[in-house]
């Protein structure tokens, strides 16, 4: 599911293809749903070729998704965004992910997957699990 889920560079939120043409995309908001077409001079990444640094290597943002909706019971993160310091953004990924990177992943990131994950589960989307094909594929790195 997450292989349809973009996050574009330079515009808040994340948005799903909803088609495409010859040299774009057309992409529809989860927030208010207005469409806008994204070029290839856009950087745009889906959410399921995104991995989060470990000691032990690097894993898929599905999986780190699925691990928060385990934790938060597939409700909202508990975690306040606007309020966390960089150590409690640290501690609450610590409790998912125990081995993550602390000098590779930043506190801006940890906020942005949580964000993410929150705008996913308002919009209903509940299943992150990694389709088999992405598996196999080698995910681009951005946390």
């Amino acid at each position: 599911m997450l292989k349809t889920i973009m996050s574009v560079s330079g515009k808040a939120g994340l948005f799903k293809v909803v088609s495409q043409g010859k040299n774009m995309l057309i992409v529809e908001s989860l927030v208010d749903k207005k469409r806008i077409p994204t070029y290839a001079r856009d950087k745009v990444i889906s959410l399921a070729n995104i991995t989060v640094f470990t000691q032990e290597g690097d894993v898929p943002l599905p999986v780190i998704l699925t691990h928060i909706k385990n934790k938060e019971g597939g409700e909202k993160a508990t975690i306040n965004l606007s309020a966390a310091k960089p150590d409690d953004l640290r501690a609450y990924l610590a409790e998912i992910q125990p081995d993550f990177d602390r000098m590779k992943v930043y506190p801006s990131d940890i906020r942005k997957m949580i964000s993410w994950y929150n705008l996913l589960i308002s919009s209903g989307i509940t299943d992150f699990t990694p389709e088999k094909k992405l598996e196999e594929a080698a995910p681009e790195k951005e946390e």
